[in-house]
């Protein structure tokens, strides 16, 4: 079938809800994207978007990708900038492996047309902050960010995810072979009884129905979970629902307590408008508003240009002294017209809010960004179930650590969008030709035979609530009259409040109370994991709310578990009671479901009901996260 005939078959009078294609990929940002882009155009490719196409994070990207490309800068030297930022946490060989691809990644992103900023060459050269196409990695114009050693970032003035995502999208929705479907929301992933993923079940939110989609192969490229948080920058679709289907199929979820808060979100009201780490870059200032002076000259020598991790807390630090919600971002000493042509998008939307950036200090505070945990993933892609990859933010490659290195994400998303690309081919091969074996030749083979799953150093068990929580099929005491919007909007607060840059015992302790008791309010205690998403239950949007709630609050649950049972303070995960490095760095591991259930029925503690008990890490050493 053909992407033609996939469009065809939806809209056809006899369609029987069930779709064929040789690769799902769920998600239509950057990972997902130049994935497509990549793989052969012989295979039939269907690309799922929640939403609108212009509705996900990397859209939404202003700062740039980061890569080793200016002639005074290293591999090695991005490698180790990046080491640093991720306290301790860096999967080592996976982020040489990833930035060792950044400028061979950038250059493909200038081959797709996308119109990075370019260097001025000489006194009659266009201006560098003039968009060019078919540029060299040599030619782009380079901007610092927080915790990067040197100039290292490229960019397409101060809205980089837009342009790189205008180009991508044009490219994929001209080719014959890719077929783009927005408003199409994966529920749930189909696997094999061997543990071999099939496919997804697939809500139509234009023709409120259900579907089946069945591909020999799925690339998750689904997006973070950054709005269970009040503040954040990433649109309404980032729900965490890629990690929870991962996790019920069969995957690990990895460090899901590390949530980086970017330091300086605009804070007017409820905007989500992040002003870019670049502009600290090209010298701007952190200060109080009651007093001006310069805070972060006295938490860390690197100033605004500390990882993020650091700039946040300060500020947050500021925000509960002074009372007033914000700290001041000041650029007014910087060239009115530099400001003007370099930060463009920045300087309109300021402007319209009535804040003129050249002479007038941003109000900013920190804004929930990005989650460094996630699917278990190698560099590859590969995730624990045959036949399903991730790539972008909903995975876990250890590339981030314990914080993420400004810039570095867009590029992750490219690299392993591109490795699972080169892979993916293979793999198909080797289950086409399982599949015409005969019985006798094919004995014990399965498509575990060339499937590598990824693999993890150094790691700590999560421990979770019993298997009460998690039996399914029990939608008897479901409760789809419940307040959804409200509680929605209550996990956000919460998340906010007891999840945020500074956590405690107590608050992470009293937020799963709040959460259980919801849970109880909704009646899917006990229900939370079960098949929703069959076709007897998620056909209407009332039941796709409720499906949508529960799942959040077992993910708010999962990612709670993971920050009270890490009894330090590391990277973005900051514990008041436990302010100390813990003399060993561990990567925090949950089991998939399936994993748990087998753990329950023969008495494996990692589904026992000790869950407040043992903490991660219980040697510490003297010295604060705040100096990592």
């Amino acid at each position: 079938m053909n992407a033609v005939s996939t469009a065809e078959a939806l809209n056809a009078d006899n369609f029987d809800g069930a779709v064929q294609t040789d690769v799902l990929i769920i998600g239509a940002g950057l990972a997902g994207l130049s994935t497509a882009l990549a793989l052969p155009t012989s295979l039939n490719i269907t690309v799922l978007s929640k939403a609108d196409l212009e509705v996900c994070s990397s859209h939404y990207a202003q700062g740039g990708i980061a890569a080793s490309l200016d002639k005074d800068d290293s591999v090695a030297d991005h490698i180790a900038d990046t080491l640093i930022a991720g306290a301790g946490l860096c999967e080592a060989d996976n982020t040489s492996s990833i930035l060792s691809a950044g400028q061979q990644a950038v250059q493909w992103l200038c081959a797709q047309g996308v119109p990075f900023t370019q260097i001025q060459q000489d006194d009659n050269a266009k201006p560098f902050t003039e968009l060019q196409t078919e540029l060299q990695t040599a030619n782009l114009h380079l901007t610092k960010e927080g915790g990067h050693g040197c100039r290292r970032v490229a960019h397409a003035d101060d809205a980089t995810g837009r342009h790189i995502m205008e180009a991508l999208t044009i490219k994929a929705q001209s080719a014959a072979n890719i077929t783009i479907l927005p408003y199409y929301e994966a529920l749930s992933l189909l696997t094999s009884s061997d543990n071999q993923c099939q496919g997804a079940q697939v809500f139509d939110h234009s023709s409120q129905r259900q579907l089946t989609f069945y591909s020999r192969a799925v690339v998750l490229a689904s997006g973070g979970l950054g709005q269970l948080f009040k503040r954040a920058s990433a649109p309404n679709v980032c729900v965490g629902d890629g990690v929870m289907m991962a996790w019920q199929a069969g995957c690990r979820l990895a460090n899901l307590e590390f949530i980086q808060f970017h330091p300086t979100g605009l804070a007017l009201d409820d905007s989500s408008f992040l002003i870019s780490e670049a502009l600290r870059g090209e010298g701007g200032r952190l200060t109080c508003p009651q007093t001006g002076v310069r805070f972060m000259l006295e938490i860390d020598e690197r100033a605004e240009l500390a990882p993020r991790d650091i700039v946040a807390r300060a500020i947050a630090e500021q925000i509960s002294t002074n009372g007033l919600g914000y700290v001041n971002l000041d650029v007014s000493h910087l060239p009115e017209q530099f400001l003007r042509e370099h930060f463009p998008q920045i300087y309109q939307t300021l402007l319209k809010l009535g804040i003129d950036m050249t002479t007038d200090p941003i109000p900013v505070a920190p804004t929930a960004h990005y989650s460094c945990g996630g699917v278990v993933t190698s560099v590859n892609g590969m995730t624990d179930v045959a036949g399903l990859y991730a790539a972008g933010e909903v995975a876990y490659t250890g590339l981030h650590g314990a914080n993420r290195l400004a810039s570095n994400s867009l590029l992750e998303c490219v690299v392993v969008g591109r490795n699972i690309a080169a892979d993916l081919p293979r793999y198909l091969k080797y289950v086409t030709e399982l599949s015409q074996a005969t019985y006798f030749n094919k004995g014990n083979q399965s498509a575990l035979g060339i499937w590598t799953p990824p693999t993890l150093k150094d790691t700590q068990p999560i421990t979770l609530p019993p298997s009460t929580d998690y039996k399914s099929n029990t939608h008897h005491n479901v409760n789809i009259d419940a307040d959804i919007a409200g509680i929605t909007a209550k996990l956000k607060v919460l998340m906010t409040a007891h999840m945020g840059i500074t956590r405690s015992a107590g608050q992470l302790a009293q937020a799963l109370l709040q959460i259980e008791n919801w849970q109880q309010q909704l009646g899917c205690l006990k229900s939370h994991s079960t098949n929703i998403s069959s076709k007897s239950d998620t056909t209407t949007l009332a039941s796709l709310a409720y499906f949508q709630l529960a799942r959040q609050l077992q993910l708010a649950t999962l990612i709670i578990q993971s920050a009270y049972q890490r009894y330090e303070s590391r990277g973005g995960h900051y514990r008041q009671d436990y302010p100390h490095l813990a003399t060993t760095p561990r990567t925090s591991v949950i089991a998939p479901l399936s994993k748990l259930r087998e753990g329950d029925k023969t008495g494996n503690k990692e589904g026992g009901i000790d869950w407040l008990v043992q903490p991660i890490i219980d040697d510490t050493e003297v010295g604060t996260a705040y100096s990592c």
